[in-house]
């Protein structure tokens, strides 16, 4: 991997755009080569204020979001890419009033889908709050479809 694409645009695009700025996410470096965020805890990101946890709808976007990272990571570069497929598994309730840190990696990658797993957890990626099975579709740059050609 680069190091300009790690150190620059990769932490860019964990928290850079409108709704991952808003929701407080943080990129958390690469950890065994696999990207990772964080998520503060804020109470205006509570689902039940009874429980004080992370809605279910915030870990599912944070899940789809590092999705999106280890496709980037895996290809090294930006380029356009799309969810096709989002399946999350809920295993446990979240701690309350506690950090959410996800990480993801790509597995599989075709001419243009990119396979990935990702889980969701407090301190531990062993005991994962969620974990999630995902699909993503990009473009292939030319120098890739030559490449794989080749």
């Amino acid at each position: 991997m680069s190091d300009s694409f790690l150190t620059s645009i990769l932490p860019q695009l964990a928290a850079g755009a409108a709704h991952t700025g808003a929701l407080g996410f943080a990129f958390d470096g690469l950890h065994d080569g696999e990207p990772r965020i964080r998520v503060p805890w804020r109470e205006d990101l509570v689902g039940d204020p009874d429980s004080g946890v992370f809605a279910g709808g915030l870990v599912t976007t944070l899940l789809d979001h590092i999705g999106g990272l280890a496709v980037w990571t895996a290809l090294d570069a930006f380029q356009p890419v799309a969810t096709v497929d989002l399946r999350v598994d809920y295993m446990r309730a979240a701690r309350p009033h506690r950090d959410l840190l996800a990480q993801g990696v790509c597995y599989r990658m075709t001419h243009t889908i990119a396979f990935v797993r990702a889980w969701a957890f407090e301190d531990d990626p062993s005991d994962p709050v969620a974990a999630a099975q995902s699909a993503y579709i990009f473009n292939p740059s030319r120098e890739r479809l030559v490449g794989a050609a080749a």
